[in-house]
């Protein structure tokens, strides 16, 4: 069960040289809205509601998310660099070509959405809501993801390279393919046909074997 993984190539955000700067106190986001090219940084976007909001080419920088839910949102070339998304509702989103850079993502719910070229480095995605999402080249680096839902997802080139999946429900979602050896996935929650040709270490095997009903002998007597 443990054989060596390619990492997915991702494709980076591809951003203009000439980014206009968009930093307010406070950016007010109505339906069907579109935002383009612009730098947003160091400002609170909070109490927001929105539905079909688009990102194209943006970047956001130590902004802070709160009592956000945008649904339908598209994200594409987009990178939140030192964000705190702690509980905004991006279900249904549509993520491309975007970068999450030591972001805050508690409880973050990006369930039913579509991701794409999407890579996610020193997050805290603790709680996050990510079941029923489609991902295809997806690479979570040096990440938390304790305790969050990946139910019932479809999972294509995607890798975890050292994050911390402890207790992360996973049942429902086909592992086969999925480098899981260079994780912590402690009481991770998946089902015995979740795991078939996942990619684990041996000592998640020994770990794993116990969905199968397995008494592993490490050379003592059983009893």
């Amino acid at each position: 069960m443990n054989s060596k993984q390619e990492p997915p190539l991702i494709m980076k955000p591809k951003f203009i040289k000439e980014i206009e700067s968009a930093c307010t106190e406070m950016i007010d986001i109505r339906d069907e809205d579109k935002f383009e090219h612009v730098y947003i940084s160091d400002c609170r976007i909070e109490a927001q509601e929105a539905g079909c909001v688009s990102f194209e080419g943006v970047i956001f920088k130590n902004v802070y998310f709160r009592d956000i839910k945008m649904h339908s949102l598209e994200l594409t070339d987009v990178r939140f660099e030192n964000c705190d998304l702690s509980n905004a509702d991006f279900s249904g989103a549509i993520i491309h070509r975007t970068e999450f850079i030591n972001c805050k993502l508690l409880g973050l719910n990006l369930s039913n959405a579509t991701l794409q070229n999407t890579y996610m480095e020193q997050c805290n995605g603790q709680f996050a809501l990510m079941q029923f999402v489609q991902m295809k080249k997806v690479l979570l680096e040096d990440s938390i993801f304790e305790k969050s839902n990946f139910q019932n997802s479809d999972f294509t080139k995607v890798q975890f390279k050292k994050c911390n999946l402890k207790s992360a429900q996973m049942s429902g979602t086909s592992l086969s393919g999925i480098d899981l050896s260079h994780s912590d996935v402690e009481g991770l929650g998946v089902r015995q046909e979740d795991l078939r040709g996942a990619i684990v270490s041996p000592m998640q095997a020994i770990d794993f074997s116990k969905l199968l009903g397995l008494v592993i002998n490490t050379g003592g007597t059983l009893s």
